[in-house]
């Protein structure tokens, strides 16, 4: 290995740490305040960069069907719920927020599929996927609210397989790979070049990192989101519905995915099946940051993707077994503190 190519992995490294960045903030956020891991993240990316392949190919996508489907699950619950309640009177608002709302995305991407319109059809990919957030939380999770971690990462990972297989269905098995939304390469030396396309991913994820720290620093939604990630049964006192915070918190997250899949889909061949293996190494980041910390998150973002990539020159078929690696010693690192905090503890109490 040469500096040339240290480089040349080093960028690698960089662009695959923004994208394990923003898939690490959207778990950190949606388990704070859920308490779900939420492993369908990765295929909400794959639904996203899929979409904007076959606008590409002029076809409607077929994730809406997806929606449309989750959609009808969503209203029928509603009215059940409704009905037992005796509350059939707000059943039109419910029409408009679990039906209309996230019918719009829909229609904006079956207009974008018949335009030649490269910057739409990114708009339109990213959007499709927003509303299957919210729409999986309340059919799905909010149901089992209550229930343990465990619980709800096993009903979380049996999500992603039921996805993975609707995936199947309606994209088929074939790999797509969309345009990039920037050509072309920077220069930096006569030997070592850095696309365009990767230097977005960086600057897409670096802006929406700040965007995220300000914005719970700053912003009234902000602050509802770290009171209930803080404290819930306090945040419930105060007024803060915790229905209300799991949807805010599942279409930021879906938001996130969907521009992962449009940054990652010129990049690498997507499959229908891909976002499990990305979800599980942005896992480990979230680890690393103790999924609760983001700047930890972001710190374990980089971690992760700058190993895979200098792993990937050493041994390819191994890489995937360095990335799960670097668990060992972070969880025997807060394994040791946490045993060393109960027994300054215990020596207090006594």
């Amino acid at each position: 290995m040469d500096t040339d190519i240290a480089m040349i992995l080093l960028a690698d490294g960089l662009a695959g740490s923004a994208i394990y960045m923003l898939f690490g903030l959207g778990l950190v956020l949606i388990f704070s305040v859920t308490r779900v891991i939420f492993v369908p993240f990765g295929s909400m990316a794959v639904f996203a960069a899929l979409s904007l392949a076959a606008m590409e190919n002029g076809q409607t996508p077929a994730a809406i069907k997806l929606v449309v489907l989750f959609v009808l699950i969503v209203l029928a619950m509603e009215f059940l719920r409704l009905l037992r309640l005796r509350q059939m009177w707000l059943m039109p608002k419910t029409l408009i927020s679990w039906g209309l709302l996230p019918l719009i995305p829909c229609g904006i991407a079956w207009w974008a599929a018949s335009l030649d319109s490269e910057t739409l059809r990114v708009v339109a990919a990213i959007l499709l996927v927003v509303p299957l957030g919210p729409l999986v939380e309340r059919a799905v999770l909010r149901p089992i609210a209550n229930a343990s971690v465990l619980s709800l990462l096993i009903v979380a990972l049996v999500l992603d397989l039921v996805l993975s297989g609707l995936g199947l269905l309606w994209f088929g098995p074939e790999g797509l790979r969309t345009k990039a939304e920037l050509e072309g390469a920077l220069a930096l030396s006569s030997n070592f070049s850095i696309r365009y396309q990767t230097l977005l991913t960086m600057g897409t994820a670096l802006v929406l990192a700040f965007v995220f720290y300000f914005g719970f620093q700053r912003t009234r939604l902000g602050k509802v989101l770290h009171a209930t990630a803080s404290n819930p049964v306090g945040a419930r006192l105060v007024g803060i519905r915790p229905a209300y915070t799991a949807v805010v918190a599942h279409v930021i997250g879906a938001f996130l995915a969907g521009i992962v899949g449009v940054l990652i889909s010129p990049i690498i061949t997507i499959y229908y099946d891909t976002g499990l293996m990305l979800a599980l190494k942005a896992f480990v980041a979230a680890i690393i940051g103790g999924f609760f910390s983001y700047p930890l998150t972001a710190l374990g973002a980089l971690l992760v993707g700058v190993s895979e990539s200098y792993a990937s020159f050493w041994n390819s078929g191994l890489k995937d077994a360095i990335v799960f690696g670097l668990l060992i010693p972070v969880l025997v690192f807060r394994s040791y503190f946490a045993s060393r905090a109960e027994l300054d503890e215990e020596e207090e109490d006594v």
